[in-house]
């Protein structure tokens, strides 16, 4: 055994046991005796469920295949080899930050202000900010348009009257 046959994934989330040993082309006992060697193999969905595997387990159940069998190493060598593959997680921080913006943490800090404004407002708090709503890159004509779609329901008081802050009493 020299080359091992790539093994084509199917593009699922969760797979079964019996699922990743046909992949992987192991017998379910040697699935279970890699579970109990790689603590982080497979998932259990609720106590007394079957085990279920993601796609990374997949692959990481082929790696340790191709490791112990094509490779020769031992369970104790494969854990080990895993662990230098796997690398530190700071590693990859420039390309996280690319996925989400060099700004990401500022925005966020301005999305959270200004929801815990709008909480201060809804709770009555005294002394909250005054909040004022100010359009994000929406053309004038599409944020005119959402503003003047009428609700359902009761239909909108007209522009400039004033509501009052007592409803209306039922009339008999």
């Amino acid at each position: 055994m020299t080359d091992a046959v790539p093994v084509e994934i199917p593009n699922r989330a969760l797979f079964k046991a019996g699922e990743v040993c046909e992949l992987a082309k192991v017998q379910p006992y040697v699935l279970r005796s890699w579970e109990a060697e790689f603590p982080d193999l497979g998932v259990s969905k609720a106590a007394g469920s079957p085990r279920v595997y993601r796609r990374a387990d997949v692959e990481q159940v082929l790696r340790i295949k191709h490791l112990l069998l094509v490779e020769g190493l031992t369970l104790a060598g494969a854990r080990r080899r895993l662990g230098e593959e796997s690398g530190p997680v700071a590693a990859d921080v420039p390309v996280i930050d690319e996925l989400i913006g060099r700004h990401a943490r500022e925005r966020l800090t301005e999305v959270k202000r200004g929801l815990r404004s709008i909480l201060d407002l809804l709770a009555g708090v005294s002394g909250a900010a005054e909040f004022q709503l100010a359009p994000l890159t929406v053309s004038s004509s599409r944020a005119r348009a959402s503003v003047s779609k009428p609700s359902r329901g009761k239909p909108a008081p007209p522009r400039g009257a004033a509501r009052s802050a007592r409803p209306a009493r039922a009339r008999r």
